[in-house]
This record gives C-alpha cells, sequence and structure tokens, in this order.
C-alpha cells in the first residue's frame, strides 16, 4: 500500500461522512456493545447451543469468551493505533490494501452483522407473543420483526447521543433483569442440577466444538465498539478497555442465565423452546410472575440489541462506501451517505427478517463472521504486525481457534443441513466475485477519466 493512500484512508476514517467526534462515552461503547451481544446471545442462541452440546452447553459459553478474547486482539491493536468509524473496514483496508480481499472481507462482516439484526428482531418477536401463545404465527412474526427494525431506524436517524443514551437505559435494565432472574431462578430451584445431570450419550465432542460458533456468535458484539471506534471518547485508551469490559459482563451474564436455564429446564425441553428458552425457564422456577418479568426483560434486550447493531452497520457501509469499496447508488434519496446506508441497513434486516428462521439466520452470520474473522487475524499477522507491535502467537492462537471452530461447525451442518452449508458457500463466493467485478470496473474508469 502506498503512503499516499493510507493519509488519503486516515484522512476519511477521521474526517469522512457526518461522524461527531468523541461524541460516545465509555459507558455508551459498553452500553452498545453488550447491547448486540446479550440480545443474541441469550435470547437467540441458547437453545441452539444447548441442542449441540448437550448438558455441559454452559462450558460453550467459556470457550466462546476465550475464542472472542483471543479474536479481539487483533481488532484493539489495531485500533489502539487507528481509531476509526468503520474500525474493520480500516483494519482489512490497512492489511490488504484496496483490493477484493479487503472489501469482500468487509462487506461479509457487514452482512454477518445485518443478520445479526434479523435474528434478534425474529427473537423480540417470539417473545412478544409467547405470553399470547402466538409465536409460531409466521405473519405476526414478520410484522413485529419488521417493527421492531423499523423503531431501530427512527432511534439511529436521531443522531448519536440519542442511540448512547438508549443504549445505557436499556442495557442497564436488560443485565439488571437478567441477573435477578438468574438468581431468583437458582435460588428457588435449590441450585438443582437440573439438565446437567442428564447423560451426556448422543453429544460427542463435536457437537460441543461446534456449539463455540454460536457462542462466538454470542459475544461478536465486541465487533461494535471496534466499528465506532473514531466516536469513542479518548479512542486509544478506551477502544480496548470497553472490548474488555463488555465481553466480561457477557460471559457472567450468560453463565449465570445457562445455570439459571440448565436448573429449571431438561435439555430436551431447552430445545424445544429454543427461540423463547428463558421464557420457557421462568414459568416452573418463578411462575407467572417471574414469566411475565422473562418477556419484558427479553423485548428490552432485543430492542437495544438491535438498535445497537443499526448504528454499527450502517456506519460501517457509510465507511467502506467512502473508501469506494462498494457500489452506491442514491436512488433518488436526499440527505446525508449515511442516511442513505442506514436505509439500506434496516431494508435489508427487514427483507430477511421476513424470509428466514432463526436457526438459519444464526448459521449463516457464523459462517461470514468467522471466515471475515480469519482474514484478519492472517493479514494482521502477515503484514501488521511489527508496525502494531502485535505478538504473533497470539495471533495464530487466534486464527487457530477459528479454523477449529468453523471446522466442526461445517461438519455438523452437513449432517443435519447441507443446503445452508451450500448457501453459505454460494453467498461468501457472490460476495468475493462481485467485489472483484466491481473493484475492476472502478480502476478501469479511473484509467479512461487519468
Amino acid at each position: 500500500m502506498t503512503e499516499g493512500h493510507q493519509n488519503h484512508t486516515e484522512s476519511q476514517n477521521s474526517h469522512g461522512g457526518s461522524e461527531a467526534k468523541e461524541s460516545i462515552t465509555l459507558g455508551g461503547a459498553v452500553a452498545m456493545g453488550t447491547g448486540v451481544m446479550i440480545g443474541a446471545g441469550i435470547f437467540a442462541l441458547t437453545g441452539q447451543i444447548a441442542e449441540l452440546a448437550g448438558p455441559l452447553f454452559p462450558l460453550s459459553f467459556i470457550a466462546g469468551a476465550i475464542v472472542t478474547a483471543l479474536a479481539a486482539y487483533s481488532y484493539i491493536k489495531m485500533s489502539n493505533a487507528w481509531p476509526s468509524s468503520g474500525g474493520i473496514a480500516m483494519i482489512l483496508q490497512k492489511a490488504y490494501g484496496p483490493g477484493t480481499v479487503a472489501a469482500a472481507a468487509s462487506l461479509l462482516m457487514a452482512l454477518s452483522m445485518v443478520i445479526n439484526e434479523s435474528l434478534v428482531a425474529r427473537t423480540f418477536a417470539s417473545y412478544a407473543l409467547r405470553p399470547f401463545k402466538m409465536q409460531d404465527n409466521g405473519l405476526l412474526l414478520s410484522a413485529l420483526a419488521l417493527a421492531l427494525i423499523v423503531f431501530a431506524y427512527l432511534v439511529n436517524a436521531s443522531g448519536n447521543r440519542s442511540v448512547s443514551m438508549v443504549s445505557i437505559v436499556m442495557s442497564a435494565i436488560k443485565i439488571g433483569g437478567i441477573a435477578i432472574f438468574a438468581v431468583a431462578a437458582l435460588w428457588v430451584s435449590g441450585l438443582s442440577a437440573g439438565a446437567f445431570v442428564e447423560p451426556t450419550t448422543g453429544f460427542g465432542w463435536e457437537g460441543m466444538v461446534a456449539s463455540v460458533a454460536f457462542s462466538i456468535l454470542a459475544f461478536k458484539g465486541f465487533t461494535t465498539i471496534t466499528n465506532s471506534g473514531g466516536e469513542i471518547v479518548d479512542p486509544h485508551r478506551n477502544v480496548g478497555r470497553t472490548i474488555m469490559i463488555a465481553i466480561g459482563i457477557c460471559v457472567v451474564t450468560y453463565l449465570l442465565v445457562a445455570a439459571a436455564v440448565g436448573a429449571s429446564l431438561g435439555i430436551d425441553e431447552i430445545v424445544a423452546a429454543r427461540d423463547y428458552s428463558l421464557a420457557a425457564a421462568a414459568e416452573p422456577a418463578l411462575g407467572r410472575v417471574g414469566f411475565w418479568f422473562t418477556i419484558v426483560i427479553a423485548v428490552t434486550a432485543t430492542a437495544s440489541g438491535v438498535v445497537a447493531s443499526v448504528f454499527a452497520v450502517s456506519r460501517m457501509l457509510t465507511m467502506l462506501t467512502q473508501m469506494k469499496m462498494i457500489p452506491h447508488s442514491h436512488f433518488g434519496m436526499k440527505g446525508s451517505l449515511r442516511s442513505h446506508l442506514l436505509v439500506y441497513t434496516v431494508v435489508v434486516a427487514g427483507v430477511l427478517a421476513v424470509l428466514f428462521d432463526l436457526s438459519r439466520i444464526a448459521a449463516l452470520g457464523v459462517f461470514f463472521y468467522l471466515v471475515m474473522d480469519m482474514l484478519v487475524h492472517w493479514g494482521v499477522l502477515r503484514n501488521l504486525r511489527k508496525e502494531i507491535g502485535a505478538r504473533a502467537e497470539i495471533l495464530l492462537a487466534a486464527l487457530a481457534a477459528d479454523l477449529v471452530v468453523l471446522g466442526a461447525f461445517t461438519w455438523t451442518k452437513l449432517q443435519s443441513d447441507a443446503m445452508i452449508v451450500l448457501y453459505a458457500a454460494l453467498g461468501i463466493a457472490i460476495v468475493f466475485f462481485g467485489e472483484h467485478l466491481f473493484l475492476r470496473r472502478k480502476e478501469a474508469n479511473e484509467d479512461e477519466l487519468a
């Protein structure tokens, strides 16, 4: 990469678009990160993790936290050196240059975030409809999911400080509420062993390792922080602190809830109620009051998760467009570039929320995210390690962990749902091929103008 190109990119990172520098406090950034993580991790993925890992499913969250902490090393080192909005695009562009790999991997990350929005929006709808026993009504599920996505758009359109304030308030409510649910459920159950004493027959190591893929998806909200690096107060100091605080809060929260759910329900019951497992666990442990309390917390948690995710992905797409790594059309809309990409984000998320069920949405997110994550580690290891002072052994450990988890997850899905593996492979191939054609055409146009 040339020095001139680097300077141009850094200028875009610092001044491109309408970002308000240092408009997000440390608390606001932690709230956004935990908002995305907890919204997906506990309410959407607990049942799917238990289905693969069996009675030992809480261990999957611990393994996921370890893999995520290793992965965060690359992002923290890069963000400390070059904090920016749309930070993952910046990392990939610096690691690979302004070519197909950086553009395609960045787009995979953006797509995985949009997939997460649709996943959490459908989870919101499942919990909201559960009290009325209408959670299986596909039309109502889609309508409520779309309503939440529209709400997230309106909050984001009102500005950064609105997003930060909503995220702080909602995160405080849901983390406190989840902790109350978990402690109360464990107390009422008398610390019963529940699902944890069931035989592990039928649950092999492949399933356990594969389940870590969903756990990683539950923690990947830390990238929300990276993508807003240029807007966080004192980013060189606070981006890394924010990421590690958010991971720490989430792993404690996940383990508390996993223990409470496992004490109240058997594995078969958790799997059967996987789209609303906390609500299913609350009623036998805490009665109808506990059930309604959990519904309220779940709706709050998932709503804040979508708000935070829309915030992050719209800014990442803005960065990619400013760097001329993805095509853009105004489609006759007025307003800023960011406002256009905010609209595109919620439209795509809404379409996914209508077309796919929770299981396949989550699986697609896993494939897209892990491929992108491995490309980040490899690029930093090969091209930037010395410049940012990163340790090769940590980068290699993160890369190996992702590879093992992705391999186990792919093997498991090939046996249970081979089509989703095909969809993911086609999606990744289309992204890389499409970016290659776009960048080649852009280069040809620039040569003609020159």
